[in-house]
């Protein structure tokens, strides 16, 4: 009997692995598509003293207002639940955009920030509000800004100038849709965001190493 069932487990388990591997394989899903083809960044002051741009780079995106230091407990939770994680990559960037009267504010954020986080990564962009909103406006989305230029939620945009998210029927087999992640909310942050933010890095790395693979067979 013992070995009929040796037998059985040697001729089930390669076939079971098998097919585990290739059921991963088929239901990995892209990160869907909300917007296509938001505005690029402008030209603008930044804090890091450099020219952000959406494109080639996939960018976790912020609206934080004109009293971001009376919020700076978004960033907070931004900086340790996604931004320290995934900061290192090279095609990776955050990149808040604040009006241009907020550059006093924004420094204090920084000098807060600075001593629990590497903010090589992390750039503030001033713009004018008249900017803010034809950017906030070519992203499409359901939610506003308020009167001070801010909301809680950031924005996943892709390398080619896409807003990605949710939308369609989730894995619990219910409708679903999420333009944005709420920084207020830490939990948010860690269930839902770091999930799509690594979907969407995975979605690169396969690309690329298909690229990879044609082209060493040419």
């Amino acid at each position: 009997m013992k070995k009929y069932i040796v037998l059985t487990l040697l001729f089930v388990m390669p076939i079971a692995t098998y097919l585990f591997f290739a059921t991963g394989v088929n239901q990995f899903q892209r990160l869907p598509v909300i917007t296509e083809n938001v505005n690029e960044l402008p030209d603008a002051k930044s804090s890091l003293g450099n020219q952000p741009k959406f494109e080639n780079k996939i960018t976790i995106l912020g609206f934080p207002g004109s009293d971001l230091f009376v919020n700076r407990g978004d960033a907070f939770n931004l900086a340790k639940k996604i931004y320290d994680r995934y900061r290192e990559f090279d095609d990776f960037q955050l990149v808040m955009v604040v009006p241009e009267s907020a550059e006093e504010e924004t420094q204090r954020v920084i000098g807060e920030l600075s001593p629990i986080s590497d903010m090589s990564n992390w750039n503030y962009l001033f713009l004018s509000d008249d900017q803010i909103k034809e950017l906030y406006n070519s992203l499409g989305l359901v939610g506003k800004l308020n009167d001070d230029l801010y909301t809680p939620n950031v924005y996943i945009i892709d390398k080619g100038r896409n807003l990605r998210g949710r939308k369609g029927i989730n894995k619990a087999g219910t409708q679903e849709y999420k333009e944005g992640y709420n920084t207020i909310s830490a939990a948010e942050l860690h269930n839902d965001m770091m999930d799509d933010v690594k979907v969407i890095l995975a979605e690169y790395r396969l690309a690329l190493k298909e690229y990879k693979r044609i082209n060493s067979t040419k």
